[in-house]
This record gives structure tokens, C-alpha cells and sequence, in this order.
């Protein structure tokens, strides 16, 4: 149902009528494409090496934290469509109470995601870190880092040009 579809209200009897859809402030994609082609291609390179299902999830947390609904829409609808559960996705919100539905080493993934997200103070902690360095063997921890600076880049994007979310089909941009 996409948001300008009525949906009905059983209680009533009648149909309540969801919010309008917004408008993109910027087609920046089609005005940059230079940009845009640059960007396909590191986040290609960025997700090489890297588990499909632990991408999802690393670029889902990142976009909840930016609140990105494009992007959230997009990795929800790719995750689902790797494979992953809908109440692994539905509990990643929550993921530090909710730590039993995740691999040690998905928890650590998640954690770092999370500090070089926000950032807040500055760096990321050491123990963050070292967490996600003992569960990645090297190649793998920066091809990590990497995907997790890609989401944070094209976050930045869909939230500065009010992207619309709602419309993706899985795989659409591969």
C-alpha cells in the first residue's frame, strides 16, 4: 500500500486516508551523475568480501540512527529478500537489549556501526574496536569500515534531498 492509498478503518466502517507523499528536494542522482557513478561503485566495492545479511543489517542500523527512511526502506527490502528475518530486522532498533537474536560477531559489527556513525565523541572507542577486530580477520575489518562509511555517505544524501521512500523493489539498483 504506498501512502496515498486508503486504507480502511474497521471500526467505522469508513476509510481514513494516510498522509501525502513528499516531494524529493533534489533529484541530486540525476544532477551529479558523475557523483552518483562514483558512489555505485565504491559502495560495490565497499560490500566485496562482506557477508549479504550482515551488509543488510550494518546498513539498516546505520540508517535508523540517520534516519534515512529512503535508505531504510531500500536495506529493510534488500535483508528480506537475502534472507533475513523480519523480527531480526524488527528487533535491530534494540539490538543491545534484544542481544540474543544476533552472532557475536553480527553484535560487534552492529556496535561499530554505531560508533562511527554518531560519532559523538569524537572517535571511536578502543574497545569498540577491539571487539570488531577479533571477530574480523583484517581484510574483512576494513572492507567493514568501508560499508559502514559508504551507508553514512549515501544516508547523508537521501536525508539532505528528503528522498522518497516507499518505491523501491529489491535489487532495483544492482
Amino acid at each position: 500500500m504506498t501512502t496515498n492509498e486508503a486504507s480502511p478503518d474497521t471500526d467505522a466502517g469508513t476509510t481514513e486516508e494516510y498522509a501525502p507523499e513528499h516531494s524529493p528536494r533534489l533529484a541530486w542522482a540525476k544532477l551529479a551523475p558523475d557523483v552518483y557513478k562514483a558512489m555505485v561503485r565504491l559502495d560495490m566495492a565497499a560490500q566485496q568480501g562482506l557477508d549479504p545479511k550482515l551488509g543488510e543489517l550494518v546498513r539498516i542500523r546505520a540508517s535508523q540512527l540517520n534516519h534515512c527512511a529512503f535508505c531504510l526502506d531500500m536495506h529493510t527490502k534488500d535483508a528480506l529478500a537475502a534472507g533475513e528475518s523480519v523480527e531480526r530486522i524488527v528487533q535491530l532498533s534494540a539490538w543491545d537489549e534484544s542481544r540474543h537474536f544476533y552472532t557475536e560477531k553480527e553484535l560487534a559489527a552492529i556496535e561499530l556501526t554505531e560508533a562511527v556513525t554518531v560519532l559523538t565523541d569524537g572517535f571511536v572507542p578502543d574497545e569498540v574496536y577491539a571487539r570488531a577486530a577479533r571477530h574480523f580477520e583484517e581484510a574483512e575489518l576494513a572492507q567493514l569500515i568501508a560499508s559502514i562509511t559508504v551507508i553514512n555517505a549515501w544516508n547523508r544524501f537521501g536525508v539532505t534531498c528528503r528522498l522518497v521512500p516507499g518505491h523501491y523493489t529489491p535489487g532495483q539498483y544492482k
